[in-house]
């Protein structure tokens, strides 16, 4: 059996090295390393998947947030409603700009923002939410956009974990995440559904003034060269990664395909686990599984990663710590909040190995050892 990894970048490279590669040494030949016109092919060709008008590429997934938030036009001390179960950038850039973050809870089945309780946390300083698509699924986005609505609240979507989801609104109609708010934005990391080979991010909008005003913030805040109209700040995503996305976001459908099975696969040999609850698949969404997360019920966690360990499985922890307990946000005095349903997620939940190569031995093999280790 080969070596079971969290995610496998290697067999996956592999099996399109040669349009990789040669990609690749086209932007090499060029020389047009920053804002060459594989960056521009790679923004169109993602503009088609997603159905928006405008992608803006950017250096990170971070940055892509940060961006976002600057383009709203937000003034220091307004609150941004935002999930405290996510990973940390989500919240640490509403920080980093000065305003306040106001930490709501998460579905206990989908853990994406609970609607009911945005609802709960509006007050006149109120100004936009945050809703994350995590692990792989869309948050309640036909209920988000009528709260926001109703009380004109700014959407900004993050989408770094789902790219390639889909959610079905009452009326029928079908749109990819990251494209229903007024901003998307997602992440490129490695190990992302959709991943370079280094860092990079995207934002995308059908805005036309917002799409403009986040070219300029992303490059110096300006729109002609050294005419700064706006404070901005430097963030690109480079030719060669956009080459390499460009040949990944062909095969990305074939890519979440693939985890779809074999998330299929786990849930199938957990079903008879009184220990494992699955992953929960709300009935408007098309789940592209970024995290395979399972939520244990009288198993001890740690011993069980350790378990695991020990016979050559990875598992992984997202997120042992949720935001609203993190001492980076000390200095905001922020209220102390009751979120028992976040809380109660930190403390159950572990991601099992999900990637595009996941073959049938190793899954056996994985979902065998994790019934044993929680009986």
């Amino acid at each position: 059996m080969r070596p079971i990894q969290m995610v496998d970048l290697k067999r996956q490279y592999a099996g399109i090295k040669p349009a990789v590669d040669e990609a690749v040494a086209r932007v090499m030949d060029t020389t047009a390393f920053i804002n060459g016109q594989a960056v521009a092919d790679f923004a169109d060709q993602l503009a088609a998947y997603l159905n928006v008008k405008h992608v803006i590429p950017c250096a990170n997934g971070t940055d892509a947030l940060q961006i976002a938030l600057m383009a709203a036009g937000l003034q220091p001390g307004d609150e941004i409603i935002t999930p405290s179960f996510t990973y940390i950038a989500t919240t640490e850039v509403i920080a980093l700009l000065r305003l306040t973050p106001v930490f709501v809870e998460v579905d206990p089945d989908t853990f994406c923002i609970d609607p009911s309780s945005i609802k709960k946390a509006i007050t006149p300083k109120t100004k936009a939410i945050v809703p994350v698509h995590l692990y792989g699924q869309s948050a309640n986005m036909e209920e988000i956009e009528k709260i926001a609505k109703a009380h004109d609240l700014f959407v900004i979507e993050d989408n770094a974990q789902s790219i390639g989801a889909k959610y079905r609104y009452s009326d029928g109609t079908v749109k990819k995440t990251g494209t229903m708010g007024h901003i998307g934005c997602t992440s490129f990391f490695p190990s992302k559904n959709l991943g370079c080979f280094g860092d990079g991010g995207a934002l995308c909008t059908d805005d036309d003034l917002l799409a403009e005003k986040m070219k300029m913030i992303a490059n110096h805040g300006q729109s002609k060269r050294y005419y700064h109209d706006l404070v901005g700040c430097n963030s690109r995503l480079d030719a060669i990664q956009a080459a390499v996305l460009s040949i990944k976001l062909k095969q990305l459908d074939q890519y979440n395909a693939a985890r779809f099975e074999a998330a299929a696969y786990y849930t199938n040999a957990f079903k008879d686990n009184p220990r494992i609850k699955t992953p929960f698949i709300a009935p408007h969404n098309k789940h592209v599984f970024h995290q395979y997360t399972i939520i244990l019920e009288g198993v001890d966690r740690n011993r069980l990663v350790e378990q695991l360990a020990s016979v050559q499985i990875p598992a992984m922890i997202y997120y042992p710590v949720p935001a609203h307990k993190q001492k980076m946000f000390s200095f905001l005095n922020l209220p102390q909040f009751d979120l028992p349903i976040t809380d109660w997620l930190t403390e159950r939940v572990v991601s099992l190995p999900m990637h595009t190569e996941l073959d049938k031995e190793q899954l056996d093999y994985i979902t065998d050892k994790v019934n044993y280790f929680t009986k």
